[in-house]
């Protein structure tokens, strides 16, 4: 088998939020099928992370932290920007092509096993295939700690067959209702559901019933929980203390910072006053797992603080010749188009913006609109190569603004557009959809 007829083979699966009601999210035929390949997922340390917005980036962070360490450390994130190899990672790096068809071979034959002997009542999903290949990948390769992002919710995600040493709770908002819940209540819930018995879980204060429902988890569960407060400065991007740092033209989050008993300085190229709080979970969650015998040190957090890379999330391109500059962000939700809009304002306070944006239809696609559209001068809407894309059209039908925003279908003519719409020291922002930003980044041939 060829990589790209594995790849091929995985997406004629579909993806989890596809799934049919009679294919319901169950724990157990995950278990069965990692049963069948020895358990990998028993075969190392695993930090489990679940939330709404910045999941991702915290476990960028520390995974960094862990290898800046010295750990082996394996990195599962979803979704992928560019390339589906993105999503694991070992030691920043991620999988060959060679390797992700073998995962890929090793985890079919005993799918394809257990379906035959009816222990399996039908194929894992793309999203369970791909957690199990990540685990097999891991163990082969002997990661001594994983990093493992939850696809969606956490008690039933695939990724929750895991016995954490940590888990991390980042903030949870409304995102995904139509599997999660309709209220912050049932989301976190669903969130909370990688608190296991007896585990320990670090998290922030955050929305009241959120909090309420973790606070019950915990304590229904035995599980110990840790605040990440004490590292969240006290500060907010350009008050003294927290500065931009605009080497290069590209900015930073910096600021001072005590970290077991010693001062660092927070160096990170995560944008933004809410990138404050993932990298603050990070932080905790790497003093935690010194309790487990994966020790860092305050040198090894500053570090991998630094050296961390996350495309995507206001990823700052700079000017270039007649292409203006460009912020890249994933703001697929309501809570996250906020996060933009304010990292905008604090950032780029009297620039004229171009917005060009696209989004799946089963997001909030009206509110998200709504939020992000008035703080831009010409507002360029396409769609992405997705089957739940929504159309220009039906972006622009969901929002109860009046804009003369541009319809343009094909995302290369609404690039060029948008481009050409930005006025000389103009700010074009690219955001909305995860896979509009990586087809930006694709084309723009920006290195991920």
């Amino acid at each position: 088998m060829t990589y790209d007829s594995a790849v091929s083979k995985l997406y004629e699966l579909g993806h989890e939020l596809s799934r049919t009601p009679s294919h319901k999210f169950d724990l157990a035929h995950m278990r069965v099928l990692l049963d069948a390949l020895g358990n990998p997922q028993s075969k190392f340390k695993s930090v489990l992370i679940a939330g709404t917005n910045g999941k991702g980036s915290t476990a960028a962070t520390l995974a960094s932290i862990l290898v800046a360490a010295g750990h082996k450390t394996g990195l599962y994130t979803s979704p992928h920007l560019v390339k589906v190899n993105e999503r694991i990672r070992i030691d920043g790096v991620e999988i060959s092509d060679g390797d992700f068809t073998r995962m890929y071979e090793e985890v079919e034959r005993a799918a394809i096993s257990l379906i035959t002997r009816g222990d399996l009542p039908w194929h894992p999903s793309f999203f369970e295939m791909l957690t199990a290949m990540a685990f097999l990948h891991f163990a082969s390769s002997q990661v001594e700690v994983a990093v493992l992002e939850v696809g969606m919710g956490g008690r039933l995600d695939a990724t929750n067959v895991v016995e954490p040493v940590v888990a991390v709770i980042t903030d949870i908002s409304l995102d995904h209702q139509k599997f999660l819940g309709d209220t912050i209540a049932e989301i976190a819930t669903e969130k909370a559901g990688i608190i296991h018995p007896g585990g320990l879980v670090v998290t922030l204060p955050q929305h009241p019933a959120a909090n309420d429902v973790i606070g019950k988890a915990v304590m229904e569960r035995g599980a110990t929980a840790v605040s990440a407060v004490q590292y969240v400065p006290p500060v907010s991007p350009g008050a003294e203390g927290t500065a931009w740092d605009q080497r290069g033209g590209v900015g930073r989050n910096r600021y001072p910072l005590s970290v077991m008993g010693k001062e660092i300085t927070v160096d990170s190229s995560l944008i933004g006053r809410h990138q404050l709080r993932n990298l603050a979970l990070a932080i905790a969650a790497s003093e935690q797992l010194c309790n487990a015998g994966v020790m860092t040190s305050a040198a090894d957090i500053e570090r991998g603080i630094r050296e961390t890379r996350w495309p995507g999330r206001f990823e700052v391109v700079p000017a270039h010749g007649e292409r203006p500059e460009i912020v890249l962000d994933v703001a697929h939700n309501p809570a996250g188009a906020w996060a933009l809009r304010a990292a905008l304002s604090e950032r780029y306070p009297d620039r004229r913006m171009t917005l060009l944006f696209a989004v799946l239809r089963d997001k909030a696609v009206g509110e998200i609109a709504e939020i992000l559209f008035p703080i831009a001068d010409e507002v360029v809407i396409t769609t992405v190569e997705n089957p739940r894309a929504a159309s220009p059209e039906e972006v622009a039908r969901a929002t109860r603004m009046s804009t003369d925003a541009i319809l343009e279908p094909d995302f290369a003519v609404a690039l060029d557009r948008a481009i050409d719409s930005t006025p000389e020291g103009g700010l074009l922002v690219i955001t909305g959809s995860i896979y509009l930003v990586g087809a930006a980044l694709s084309k723009l041939n920006v290195g991920l």
